[in-house]
């Protein structure tokens, strides 16, 4: 019998795989609820204090261009040593329960300032969004390799708290789900412009 190729092995570590399939999700949630809006329907805010769908976005890629930077720069010069999975700290792991998770229990607390939304956007808030998370796709395989449960970056938001960059990447997809899921509220709300 002739020899059957075999599909080639993925050398991704499954939390590379997992956050990679996270951000392919995410990207198709924004498309899907950004595809026929207007600027109008885009801006509208369900009370002056909430914010709008293009807001909800516009957040997500400030909190990603903060992120970058610091996951990369901890990354530079780190010696190879792969893990399978990330390990969120008793810290880490609170921190990410209670304030990035999307669930009925995740605590509300105003974004940090340099992370806050402009208050009108352009659809183009959605080509922002998707190049973020191309970018952050090259970071997951520049980290495929390196120990990401021992390696830490500064938080870019709480001065003097350091996580791994495990936490920090494992923070992206899971804060971009609380906010899409934010801006489906916003979209399926009774009073959204039609």
């Amino acid at each position: 019998m002739p020899a059957v190729a075999q599909p080639a092995l993925s050398s991704a570590p499954p939390w590379s795989e997992r956050l990679a399939a996270s951000l392919d999700a995410n990207d198709q949630s924004a498309k899907q609820l950004l595809a026929s809006l207007t600027e109008a329907q885009l801006n509208w805010q369900p009370a002056p204090t909430s914010w709008s769908i293009g807001q909800c976005l516009d957040h997500l890629c400030a909190t990603t261009d903060s992120y970058l930077p610091a996951l990369t720069s901890a990354l530079e010069n780190q010696p190879d040593a792969p893990v399978d999975d990330i390990r969120f700290g008793w810290l880490s792991g609170y921190f990410f329960r209670n304030f990035i998770e999307p669930s009925p229990q995740s605590k509300k607390v105003a974004a940090p300032k340099k992370i806050k939304p402009a208050s009108t956007l352009s659809l183009s808030v959605l080509d922002r969004f998707l190049s973020g998370n191309q970018s952050c796709r090259s970071l997951f395989l520049a980290a495929q390799n390196k120990n990401v449960n021992r390696i830490r970056f500064w938080n870019p938001f709480i001065p003097g708290l350091r996580f791994t960059v495990g936490t920090g990447l494992a923070i992206i997809p899971a804060h971009q789900r609380r906010h899409l899921l934010q801006a489906e509220r916003v979209r399926d709300s009774p009073r959204f412009p039609h």
